[in-house]
């Protein structure tokens, strides 16, 4: 009789570099997963601009860059060239890259990236306990990078979203100091405030999200909750005209959008990098909003140029009240409830905001 012969797999190790920002590198998480997952015999790592994004991450290994055995592969994803024609989301760009550069099958894995925490992080107090408020709060980003300005919404508006639910809803605001983010009324300011780790225990304490298409909406889909029979944040997006919807758009969001809606995104997203120039030099002064409107207000470029704010109409069609109407399907279906936080703990207001001093020096989290 024949002895089985035991066959192994040879160990392969792989480095993915990328400059990308932390948007991508959930996408690029969620194909390092798939991969893993599929070929265990390959040991893979990470040369990112957040290293701190793959803490706790079990399918990374650390490896050297001097180590002759590595493969070291500069990672992208040229499927956003076809996003407007073709039924992809963002999810599959990586894993279809690799699938290519690695020569081999990578069965996609599930519809949301990996951002992982360990139980000590779980454990610690975010910013918002340490100020005596307990898991009850949103997360809101009320802006964005300067070099994708076509992502921008009304200030105004998001005003007017914290001010309806001010007895309802405590709203966080975050975002980098150095990015665009108006300072809101109403909401506990951490704008330039919060590191990699902390925005991820914020996420993962946080009841839901309002943002633009950015990090952050991604960043919902992939922190955990803390309770493991309510896997999915609510998170309302205002995303406009710029992408197309298939591409960032997860079941369980409420994205805002108006794909098809004018002559400038009917077969898709425009792709378009900003609403009004900036004057600093950069090729995406040139990829311009086809329809822009003037917000009647003057903002100083990080150039130091003044220049008239506008935001695209494609996102200028969406009020305040489209995104109160998004936020209350959540509470009026019930898979969440004023006043409760993850723990179905009833938590007062809180009579006073405190908010941590200005003069602080401000953290960096280049995310948007």
């Amino acid at each position: 009789m024949k002895k089985n012969k035991k066959t192994s797999k040879r160990i392969r190790k792989v480095i993915l570099k990328t400059t990308l920002s932390p948007g991508d590198l959930i996408m690029l998480s969620a194909a390092i997963r798939d991969l893993k997952a599929a070929h265990s015999n390959i040991l893979v790592d990470v040369r990112t601009v957040v290293p701190h994004m793959w803490e706790n991450n079990t399918s990374i290994t650390k490896l050297e860059d001097d180590d002759a055995d590595a493969e070291m592969i500069n990672v992208e994803y040229p499927l956003i060239n076809q996003s407007n024609s073709k039924p992809f989301h963002f999810i599959h760009g990586y894993r279809i890259f690799l699938e290519e550069a690695l020569d081999l099958k990578i069965p996609q894995g599930d519809f949301r990236g990996v951002v992982q925490l360990s139980e000590q992080e779980k454990s610690w107090m975010n910013q918002v306990q340490e100020m005596g408020i307990e898991e009850r709060f949103w997360l809101l980003f009320s802006g964005g990078k300067w070099d994708y300005t076509a992502k921008w919404w009304n200030p105004e508006e998001y005003q007017k979203v914290v001010d309806h639910f001010r007895d309802k809803i405590l709203f966080v605001q975050c975002g980098e100091a150095a990015h665009h983010h108006p300072k809101l009324d109403g909401v506990i300011n951490l704008i330039g405030k919060t590191d990699t780790r902390q925005l991820i225990r914020l996420m993962h304490h946080a009841v839901g999200v309002v943002c633009p298409v950015t990090f952050a909406m991604h960043l919902a889909r992939a922190v955990e909750t803390p309770r493991k029979d309510a896997i999915n944040r609510p998170c309302v997006v205002i995303a406009g005209g710029r992408e197309p919807t298939h591409w960032e758009s997860y079941p369980t969001h409420k994205y805002l959008h108006h794909v098809g809606a004018l002559e400038c995104c009917d077969n898709g997203g425009c792709w378009r990098s900003r609403a009004f120039e900036l004057g600093d030099g950069d090729e995406k002064d040139k990829s311009l909003c086809l329809k822009p409107v003037d917000m009647d207000e003057k903002i100083t470029t990080p150039q130091g140029n003044l220049v008239d704010l506008k935001i695209p109409k494609c996102l200028d069609m969406i009020t305040h009240n489209h995104v109160i109407e998004a936020i209350e399907s959540y509470y009026e279906g019930g898979v969440i409830e004023y006043g409760k936080g993850w723990n179905g703990v009833s938590i007062d207001q809180p009579k006073e905001i405190i908010v941590e001093p200005e003069d602080q020096e401000p953290k960096t989290l280049s995310e948007f």
